[in-house]
């Protein structure tokens, strides 16, 4: 399984419509991703967020399901 398999092409969303599905499942309905550096993360990030600094998505993409929707910031 490569990467690819764990991200669903989707259009642009925008900030309140990530909030909506946010809203409207359960935080073990979906992977939140917050791909940005350790030290931006930990001045701010969304609560449940997983901190995967772009740089190492692919070699950490097995620790999201692929089975949800992943959502990235």
């Amino acid at each position: 399984m490569g990467i690819r398999d764990y991200f669903r092409s989707i259009d642009t969303m925008t900030p309140q419509q990530v909030r909506e599905l946010l809203d409207r499942n359960p935080p073990s309905g979906y992977n939140l991703v917050d791909v940005r550096q350790p030290g931006e993360y930990e001045q701010a990030h969304l609560p449940g967020a997983m901190l995967i600094p772009l740089a190492e998505l692919a070699d950490r993409a097995k620790e999201l399901d692929p089975a949800k929707p992943t959502i990235t910031y």
